[in-house]
């Protein structure tokens, strides 16, 4: 099969559209703490922590959509703490969020020993199961790709409008925009610099632990060390190469999911003449070029990691 038959299969855009959904909640999240002047780099514990408390959830015997709610509040507790230590404390917003990380992958880790010390492989849950629309999904290529998906996927793509109409067409919006450019003035039209910016950071952590919670509930059926594998990092990313627009947040997922199912179909046609790591590296090496291209035209945030305190000029 070479590379234009590829591109052209139905089964190749529905694995893409499969695996950029939880790069689609992360980055998600991340544009909205970024939108209100906070980096989040606790992004990758929270997608751990996300993964472990909803399929933890679903294990119990809270349902699938217990299981998201449950995530969602997860993220949304590393994210307050992350705001705490950031906004009002004005503490490294860097250091902060690579704390974020360690204590919540570990948070994780240590919860799933404790509460299955004695299993020898992880217990299995029912995931979400792709939807089977009538009439819809019988439709020549397009069925495949949008109408097999699983309700996460297409929670992911109702959000990016949601999110997009948000920040673009609403005063809270406009607040979140104005409060990561020019926190002064917003201070100056007596709305909170800090509740904005918190609230923004507690909403887009959870976003990120959807992304988790996606991992072992719809992409998978169990929660395993190391799943995660980087996602959160490549979020960080592709809030860059989005310049801070959902739309084009969207597209960088899309682009980071064409890339890594390319890589595993090249694998099972040229797999045995080279080694699988040049695979494995494939999108992430094609996303820093992509990066590197768009990089320098972003408009990023004016007090995007710039520490405000109210009555300080």
């Amino acid at each position: 099969m070479d590379i234009l038959q590829i591109l052209l299969t139905d089964s190749f855009w529905a694995a893409a559209l499969r695996i950029a959904t939880p790069l689609i909640f992360g980055v998600l999240g991340a544009l909205i703490c970024e939108k209100a002047g906070v980096l989040n780099l606790g992004i990758e514990g929270i997608f751990a922590a996300g993964a472990m408390a909803g399929w933890l959830a679903v294990y119990l015997g809270a349902g699938l959509w217990g299981g998201l709610l449950v995530a969602a509040l997860t993220g949304a507790f590393f994210g307050l703490l992350h705001a705490i230590l950031t906004v009002p404390l004005g503490l490294s917003q860097h250091v902060s969020g690579l704390g974020i990380t360690l204590f919540a992958t570990s948070v994780s880790y240590f919860t799933y020993r404790t509460a299955l010390p004695d299993v020898s492989s992880p217990p299995r849950i029912i995931p979400f199961q792709p939807l089977d629309i009538p009439v819809l999904s019988d439709l020549p290529f397009i069925g495949p790709v949008l109408f097999q998906q699983t309700a996460m996927t297409w929670l992911a793509l109702a959000l990016v409008a949601l999110v997009w109409w948000v920040l673009e067409r609403t005063p809270l919006g406009m607040a979140i925009r104005a409060v990561g450019d020019n926190p002064d003035a917003v201070d100056a039209q007596g709305l909170s610099v800090y509740a904005l910016r918190m609230g923004a950071v507690v909403a887009g952590s959870a976003l990120m632990a959807l992304g988790g919670a996606f991992l072992t509930m719809s992409a998978f059926d169990a929660f395993f060390f190391g799943m995660v594998n980087g996602r959160g990092w490549i979020c960080i990313a592709l809030v860059i190469f989005a310049s801070w627009r959902p739309g084009k947040a969207l597209l960088g997922a899309l682009l980071f999911g064409a890339f890594d199912a390319f890589q595993v179909r090249m694998q099972t046609e040229v797999g045995a003449f080279v080694p699988s790591q040049v695979f494995l590296m494939i999108p992430y090496v094609l996303s820093i070029i992509a990066l590197v291209l768009v990089a320098r035209r972003a408009e990023y945030p004016r007090a995007l990691l710039k520490p405000w305190f109210k009555g300080q000029r």
